[in-house]
């Protein structure tokens, strides 16, 4: 425990900022598996909507540090290749059947 009031100060800081930054990263987290349902089960226009959310809650938190920017970048990255895949195949012709 802390023995100045500084240092109290301090700890009480920390706690706050740490269960604000947890609910952060718990939202992306929530948010990144939104987006790979959608991924799987919707269409390439709803993925890509969905991407768009999943890059504004990366962003914002790299901004503000709670995540590290490179986290952010391979992440929305990786999000944007699944989604590129989606589009792709959503608007690949069917394959003929013989």
């Amino acid at each position: 425990m802390p023995h100045t009031h500084s240092a109290e100060k301090r700890h009480r800081q920390n706690e706050k900022r740490r269960l604000h930054n947890r609910a952060i990263k718990k939202a992306i987290k929530v948010q990144i598996k939104t987006f790979l349902t959608v991924v799987q089960d919707g269409t390439p226009e709803a993925a890509a909507a969905e991407l768009q959310r999943t890059v504004r809650k990366l962003d914002k938190a790299a901004a503000k540090r709670v995540v590290h920017p490179n986290l952010a970048a391979r992440k929305k990255s990786q999000l944007a290749r699944l989604a590129n895949a989606k589009k792709a195949q959503g608007t690949a012709p069917a394959p003929a059947k013989s």
